[in-house]
């Protein structure tokens, strides 16, 4: 996929701690038992799979990282100010995902 999400401006807001964390991703965090520190990390490393720039009010994105050996997707946005909100958090499923959890299936 071609990204056009920046990835660049998410790393140095995480770095800077200009992060809202959305109460939604919070709970769904706590259910699924995936830490702040997991949540950071993929959206810092993770790979943009599905961008969504033209969202309004702010750009979103889907991202790609591991917990060990785990996959972890994380939906996120970023302000024109570079404030990053976390939305969600979760392990995708094979149901909906193809085997390299980037790919959705095809209904």
């Amino acid at each position: 996929m071609t990204e056009t999400f920046d990835v660049n401006k998410i790393r140095r807001s995480i770095n800077q701690r200009k992060i809202i964390w959305r109460r939604h991703a919070l709970e769904r965090m706590l259910e699924r038992e995936l830490s702040r520190d997991i949540v950071l990390d993929v959206a810092s490393n993770g790979e943009v799979i599905e961008d969504y720039s033209t969202d309004r009010p702010t750009p979103t994105a889907l991202l790609l990282g591991w917990d060990k050996k785990h996959p972890v997707h994380v939906v996120l946005s970023i302000d024109p100010d570079g404030e990053v909100a976390i939305i969600t958090a979760y392990e995708p499923s094979l149901e909906v995902f193809e085997s390299d959890y980037r790919t959705r299936r095809k209904p």
